[in-house]
C-alpha cells in the first residue's frame, strides 16, 4: 500500500473542531497515560503524528482510531494542553462521514435511532427494574412519545440517520 500524505488533512481536522494538532511535540505523555493503551495496541501519540503528517487514509481506515475511550486522561496530562480527545472525535466524525465505521458501532447507532437508547430494554432488564421497585419502563424517551419524536427529529437534522442506513 502506497502512503500518500495529504497536506490539507491537518487543517481539515482543525476546522472540524480538532484544534491545532501542531501543538503536539510528541513527548509521549498521552500514550504513557492512556488506560486503553495499557491493554491494547492503541497509541495516542501515533494518531497525533499521523495527523500532523497528513496520513488520512492510515487513520480513517485503520482500527487505532477506535481504541480511545474518551476518558480525557491524555488531555489532563498533556504539557502543551493539546485537546487530544477533540482531535480524536473530529477524526472519528471524518471516518464515519466517509463510511468507515465498525458494524457494532453502527448497531449501537441504530438502537439509539430506533429505541432512543444505545441498549434495548429487554425482558430481563424490565424484570430487574420491577424487582428493584422501579417503573418497568425507564422515565426516558421510552416513556415519552413526544421526547422520542423530538430525538428522531434532532438525529435526522444532524444527519445521524445516515449512519444507520
Amino acid at each position: 500500500m502506497e502512503i500518500k500524505p495529504n497536506p490539507e488533512f491537518e487543517k481539515r481536522v482543525a476546522d472540524l473542531g480538532g484544534a491545532d494538532v501542531k501543538m503536539c511535540f510528541q513527548c509521549g505523555t498521552c500514550t504513557a497515560s492512556c488506560p486503553s493503551g495499557r491493554r491494547t495496541s492503541y497509541r495516542v501519540r501515533k494518531i497525533m503524528r499521523q495527523t500532523q503528517l497528513g496520513l488520512k487514509d492510515e487513520i480513517l481506515k485503520g482500527d487505532d482510531l477506535w481504541g480511545c475511550t474518551t476518558c480525557y486522561t491524555c488531555v489532563e496530562r498533556c504539557p502543551r494542553a493539546v485537546p487530544i480527545v477533540d482531535i480524536v472525535i473530529a477524526l472519528r466524525n471524518m471516518a464515519v462521514s466517509e463510511g468507515h465505521i465498525y458494524e457494532n458501532h453502527k448497531k449501537t447507532a441504530a438502537n439509539l435511532y430506533k429505541l432512543g437508547h444505545a441498549v434495548s430494554v429487554n425482558a430481563d432488564i424490565t424484570k430487574l427494574r420491577g424487582e428493584l421497585g422501579l417503573a418497568k419502563t425507564p422515565p426516558t424517551v421510552l416513556a415519552n412519545k413526544k421526547a422520542m419524536e423530538d430525538l428522531v427529529k434532532i438525529l435526522n437534522l444532524t444527519g445521524f440517520n445516515k449512519i444507520v442506513e
